[in-house]
């Protein structure tokens, strides 16, 4: 894994050994921010199921303001917090280690770009939308950015609406807008 542009292009990223956490691949990685792109520039992100921030850290190389890289794995804020040291971002992005549900439940932000990458199959997509909507935390014009496996997918959800959609192989990108 590495970053694909911007400030901090072709560093590193610290990933986790084993088969037992799906990172996004660096072509979705660069499909999804040619998606965007107009989105990114000075943008407030989250970044839900973060892993290992590798989407929040992308936004903040091609100029995203700040990121909020949320998991509730120790592990994974770990290394999150080893990449934001790597990459110099300390002063524009915090990992926090709880349920991302629980973080919206309790945040009064609103968000630019919601990063939704949860696991695969667990029945988190929807609920997570949902939270979205009903915490009222993306700001008006704001996105939400779905990775989901093709027997994860949703399309519509109440309060957001499909602004595009792309599949690579058997990954789904839906970008959702409030609607």
């Amino acid at each position: 894994m590495r970053i694909i542009a911007g400030t901090r292009r072709g560093h590193k990223l610290c990933g986790f050994d084993g088969d037992d956490v799906r990172p996004t691949t660096d072509r979705v990685k660069e499909s999804v921010f040619n998606l965007i792109q107009t989105f990114v520039p000075d943008a407030v992100c989250l970044d839900m199921f973060a892993g290992s921030g590798a989407l929040s850290l992308e936004a903040l190389s091609r100029g995203a303001a700040s990121a909020v890289c949320v998991d509730k794995d120790k592990r994974s804020i770990e290394i999150i917090n080893r990449n934001i040291t790597d990459l110099n971002f300390g002063d524009s992005c915090k990992a926090v280690n709880m349920s991302c549900f629980d973080y919206i439940d309790g945040t009064s932000s609103k968000f630019d770009i919601v990063f939704l990458d949860p696991p695969y199959n667990q029945g988190l997509i929807e609920p997570a939308l949902k939270a979205i909507v009903e915490n009222d935390i993306l700001n008006s014009g704001g996105i939400a950015v779905l990775e989901s496996d093709t027997t994860d997918f949703h399309s519509e959800i109440e309060g957001l609406s499909v602004l595009k959609q792309r599949s690579y192989g058997r990954t789904y990108i839906t970008i959702y807008k409030r609607s």
